[in-house]
């Protein structure tokens, strides 16, 4: 089969999922990682044949990807601030805009302390992707990561089998952030610098305009707050932080954007410093970040 009819065939079996130029993007993609080719191979030498030995799994990949299964799942693995994640079913696919989220957790505990000294509270860490990112990118640093997911912490911890050696491996323990008591023993640390929280927050009301990519494939329970109470997560981690996060200590929670004053004020209500809305890459209400008063 030839690239150029296998790309042609490809963005027109995508079109109906996705807008014309994301769905040329993903054949692409996958065109480069999984066949090992660039992107103007099919113009520059229209006569390149797929692979025989890829063919069979090239084809059925396509199929699956017009089943909309979504493209990390199928090459296994996603980039996240710059190092490959392994992702499947088990946990939601780390998104770039979370990549902010890590960028500011690190600028906030920058010069607090000395890396080896920090200890850090990853709630909701589902794929491991935030508590991987800050372990590497501050070594030394104690990670503590927790999710409800058994099969969540099992793919958190299939993550990056060598390390540097000063970079110390996250401990996943399995807690349910709605229970405080029972993260507090899970955790099993007095207190932490630093805590950051990815969790569900998408309202029943905003499934109508999800792609069915994620509504699908992707753990629900990692997606959706409940309809009664779509703050409840944050409710939640609000009094963890106020529980487990040292005097002085800092916190960085991803949110909805319909809802961001709404969740800005749950933290100030609980007493919390210095509460501010953070931006993601798009210019888009996506964070929350306060301190504990000293």
């Amino acid at each position: 089969m030839l690239l150029k009819d296998y790309i042609k065939e490809g963005i027109a079996a995508l079109s109906s999922l996705y807008p014309q130029d994301e769905a040329r993007s993903m054949v692409m993609y996958y065109c480069a990682e999984v066949l090992g080719f660039p992107s103007y191979q099919h113009i520059t030498e229209p006569k390149t044949e797929v692979p025989e030995d890829l063919l069979e799994k090239a084809v059925e990949d396509m199929r699956r990807l017009a089943d909309s299964e979504p493209l990390q799942y199928i090459l296994g693995y996603t980039e996240f601030c710059g190092r490959n994640f392994k992702v499947d079913a088990r946990a939601l696919i780390p998104r770039a805009e979370t990549e902010v989220l890590c960028m500011k957790a690190e600028e906030m505990v920058k010069g607090r302390k000395p890396a080896d000294e920090l200890k850090v509270l990853d709630l909701c860490t589902g794929s491991g992707c935030i508590a991987w990112t800050i372990a590497m990118d501050l070594p030394g640093a104690e990670v503590v990561a927790t999710d409800l997911s058994a099969e969540a912490l099992e793919l958190a911890g299939e993550q990056f089998k060598r390390l540097s050696k000063k970079v110390v491996r996250p401990r996943f323990v399995e807690a349910d952030v709605l229970d405080i008591e029972g993260t507090a023993a899970a955790v099993a640390l007095p207190s932490f610098d630093l805590i950051t929280a990815n969790p569900p927050y998408v309202m029943s009301s905003e499934k109508v305009e999800m792609r069915p990519n994620v509504l699908g494939w992707e753990p629900h329970m990692a997606i959706f707050a409940p309809d009664r109470d779509p703050l409840a997560f944050h409710k939640a981690i609000a009094l963890i932080a106020l529980r487990l996060l040292a005097p002085g200590g800092c916190a960085i929670v991803e949110l909805n954007t319909e809802i961001a004053k709404e969740t800005a004020a749950v933290f100030s209500a609980a007493g919390f410093s210095s509460v501010e809305i953070v931006p993601d890459w798009f210019d888009r209400p996506r964070f929350v970040s306060f301190r504990k008063p000293e």
